[in-house]
């Protein structure tokens, strides 16, 4: 593989950036990795907010263009990689459900888990980007009971994003540990690719976390 396709991916322990982590290990690519210690606030420095002001990540710096958001991370990086197929091409019958649940993922799970977290109502449906809780993870279980992966037979990135996002948030109890979920999760999270970053991320933590 050619270099001009390593990225550089922005990365904090135990943050959103473990899944874009994963799915570097996932594609079998090479990868830079610019650590940051949230703990102490890295993320909230000058230097980090050219990269990105929200002072979140995951991103990544692939040459001369820089992608923010955690999906938009996910997409960019399985299409920089077809030769994994981790991403359904257009003509692909697969395309436009994967594109489907990678941005439910942005636009309405995690909207809804927030709400739910916080003891927040989710307001008037004409104003609400995900309806009612209820309703988005009738959504989502129906998709899941279709599996093994979300999008049926085929393992894309997609699983890598919600397989990492249903386990911390059944972790915390904002999403049900229901046998479709947590069936779903253990599929996922026995992947070579995630128990890998599991690792890797434990030794960063713990380097964060010892005294100066």
């Amino acid at each position: 593989m050619s270099d001009d396709r390593k990225v550089t991916l922005f990365h904090s322990p135990n943050t959103r950036s473990s899944g874009a982590r994963m799915l570097l290990e996932e594609l079998g690519v090479p990868y830079d990795l610019h650590v940051l210690n949230m703990k102490a606030g890295e993320q909230r420095q000058p230097a980090y907010l050219a990269i990105n002001p929200m002072g979140k990540v995951p991103a990544i710096r692939h040459g001369d263009a820089l992608v923010t958001e955690q999906v938009a991370v996910f997409l960019y990086l399985a299409e920089l990689h077809p030769e994994a197929k981790l991403a359904p091409p257009i003509g692909d019958p697969l395309r436009g459900p994967y594109l489907r649940w990678m941005v439910f993922h942005g636009s309405c799970f995690e909207p809804a888990v927030v709400d739910f977290a916080m003891k927040r109502e989710a307001g008037r449906a004409s104003m609400s980007p995900y309806g009612d809780y209820d309703t988005m993870l009738r959504a989502l279980t129906g998709q899941l009971e279709k599996g093994p992966y979300i999008l049926g037979e085929r393992f894309t990135a997609a699983d890598v994003l919600w397989g990492t996002a249903l386990n911390w948030t059944t972790a915390f109890k904002v999403v049900p540990e229901a046998p479709v979920i947590m069936d779903y999760v253990r599929r996922i999270t026995q992947r070579p690719a995630f128990k890998k970053v599991k690792e890797l991320d434990a030794a960063l933590a713990a380097t964060q976390a010892a005294p100066a």
